[in-house]
């Protein structure tokens, strides 16, 4: 079985953003725990779940956080496994601000990081990560890959027929 990924998210409100996200690592067969802690608000739970996640079975951290999004480099900050940035969309800047937050981390605490509300990349990028040490979920990224390119190739078919 793989490792575990944490879900992260700096607000109940990014759980939207998220959802596709924790569907598609359950669709990769991996656990998942999500969980909601704020950066500033809870910066001691931050802590201790980012500097405990390897003994406690985690792979990977996904931490989405919008605005300041110090979220992801909080919990980098005190692990060492792989941390993945999902920049939360924002009404101000429509998720620029927290897209530089995440990518604009100091040398030594890296933060990977997707495209504003790219949840589903960042579950399939934990997921990349895991099967490093995974042959069965290599093969499940294999099979999703031949799947998409599937689609695009029946699109294709569909769209030369047609025009």
């Amino acid at each position: 079985m793989s490792k575990k990924v944490a879900v992260v998210m700096g607000s109940d409100s990014d759980l939207d953003t998220m959802r596709p996200c924790i569907q598609r690592l359950q669709s990769f067969g991996i656990p998942a725990e999500v969980r909601i802690i704020s950066a500033h608000r809870t910066p001691a739970a931050a802590e201790e779940l980012a500097s405990h996640a390897a003994e406690n079975g985690f792979g990977v951290i996904i931490a989405a956080a919008g605005k300041a999004a110090h979220l992801a480099g909080v919990l980098a900050a005190y692990t060492t496994l792989p941390v993945i940035g999902v920049p939360i969309k924002t009404s101000m800047m429509g998720g620029l601000d927290s897209l530089l937050s995440m990518v604009q981390m100091p040398k030594g605490i890296p933060v990977a990081c997707v495209a504003v509300d790219g949840a589903d990349n960042a579950a399939i990028l934990a997921a990349q990560m895991l099967a490093l040490s995974d042959a069965e979920l290599t093969g499940k990224l294999a099979d999703f890959k031949a799947n998409m390119a599937a689609e695009v190739a029946e699109k294709d078919r569909h769209i030369t027929e047609k025009l």
